[in-house]
């Protein structure tokens, strides 16, 4: 019997084309009318991408994404704090890639379209309610824009992959509210400009109440030698302040957020011209939700963000949906499509991905910006005058062992899904 998935983002699609991958069906469910490429760039770990590449996609992610080389820390001086290698210079066996999530989610759009067929999608269905049936799972979806009824669905099982405002997730915890605002305001563009240090480096700068982020999307320079830069800046406010809600959509104003930034000026990147040259910025109040004891209920179950939203620290939102999609397949694989499976899935997921939204929350690896900016707000001449080499190292190694991408245990590790079906 068909798996039914609510939601066709990153997460939704990976596991519609993982379940294809072992001959199992499944039917896409997507609330807007049609699936756009949206969005501003995001970094995919390795150890996501390893499973990427056991789809069959590594030829379009080196077509369209970067393999970043390295992630460097700066103080909001421009004074370099830390900096490893990422990917494959890191040792790994699988690169790391920079991407606009659009273009992310219109590969795997694309691939679903072309191995399961364009009846595997359908857009403009909202589910509204579900109920378990003796032998699986009931669905109904409605056209969100209309009201209208959309049609009854039956499947084996339900997976809920419809991101931070889950429909599914609301049903099941119908009292949970609104997702946790800390008073972070995120501004996020892409902008036409010169490559920067080593053309393929995510650089982080600033501290916990001021931080800029940017790393390139493009490959290859357009007719005008430039690259397209995604960027991200954010500012820390007072909780109490009275935001707009979240909504990716949300046209940014310069002048509520330029102004913080007008002195970031280094010898190696302008960012006050990235922030002005970008020709639509967005604005998004950073959100999460607090960990949930429970994902599955019966035949039911949360994924992605619908499971686990968390702070966009580390790069870990779309890698940890990836591998959610890939541990389902695994269970399904192991134990069909049944209740067990999905017990299974969120005994794994659950523990690791509720460690990694409350260290997200501590600011994850980028912590060591905000110990430099309190130990030598001033400033500083070698950071290892602020903060020593072992401090620094067990950051970094620390939150690789949350997220699960250190680089021997990820190498040494078995494929999520190890035995493949031919596609």
């Amino acid at each position: 019997m068909t798996v039914l998935i609510a939601g066709g983002g990153i997460g939704g699609l990976t596991l519609a084309l993982s379940l294809h991958q072992i001959g199992v069906s499944a039917k896409i469910f997507e609330s807007v009318p049609e699936l756009r490429p949206l969005g501003v760039g995001i970094n995919v770990l390795p150890h996501a991408v390893r499973e990427l590449i056991d789809l069959d996609l590594l030829d379009k992610l080196d077509v369209y994404g970067v393999r970043t080389k390295e992630l460097a820390y700066f103080s909001k001086r421009g004074k370099p704090i830390w900096s490893e290698p990422r990917g494959i210079e890191a040792g790994y066996n699988w690169p790391q890639f920079s991407i606009h999530r659009g273009i992310l989610q219109q590969i795997l759009l694309d691939a679903v379209i072309e191995r399961l067929g364009p009846e595997s999608l359908l857009t403009s269905h909202h589910l509204k309610d579900f109920a378990e049936t003796a032998g699986g799972v009931q669905a109904r979806f409605i056209d969100r824009a209309t009201g209208q009824d959309a049609g009854t669905y039956e499947g084996a099982l339900l997976i809920a992959a419809d991101g931070i405002h889950s429909a599914v997730r609301e049903k099941l915890y119908p009292h949970e509210g609104a997702p946790l605002w800390n008073g972070r305001i995120l501004w996020r563009g892409i902008t036409e400009s010169d490559a920067f240090l080593s053309g393929r480096t995510m650089i982080m700068a600033g501290h916990e109440v001021l931080k800029f982020v940017c790393y390139s999307i493009s490959r290859e320079p357009n007719a005008k030698g430039k690259f397209q830069i995604n960027w991200v800046a954010e500012r820390l406010l007072d909780p109490s302040y009275q935001w707009r809600r979240e909504d990716y959509n949300r046209a940014a104003r310069l002048d509520e957020f330029l102004p913080w930034f007008e002195d970031w000026r280094f010898d190696w990147l302008d960012v006050p011209g990235l922030i002005r040259n970008c020709p639509h910025a967005y604005e998004y109040p950073l959100v999460d939700r607090d960990p949930v004891d429970r994902w599955t209920f019966g035949r039911v179950t949360l994924m992605g963000d619908a499971a686990h939203p968390m702070y966009p620290i580390g790069s870990n939102g779309a890698s940890q949906a990836i591998l959610d999609a890939r541990v389902i397949t695994r269970e399904i694989l192991a134990h069909g499509a049944t209740t067990k499976a999905l017990e299974a899935y969120e005994a794994e997921r659950r523990p690791a991905t509720t460690e990694l939204v409350k260290l997200n929350r501590r600011n994850g690896p980028e912590q060591v910006m905000q110990m430099v900016e309190e130990r030598a707000p001033n400033g500083y001449d070698v950071v290892t005058d602020v903060l020593s080499q072992q401090e620094l190292e067990d950051i970094a190694n620390g939150y690789k062992r949350v997220a699960g991408f250190q680089v021997e245990a990820l190498n040494a590790k078995p494929a999520i899904v190890s035995v493949l079906a031919p596609r």
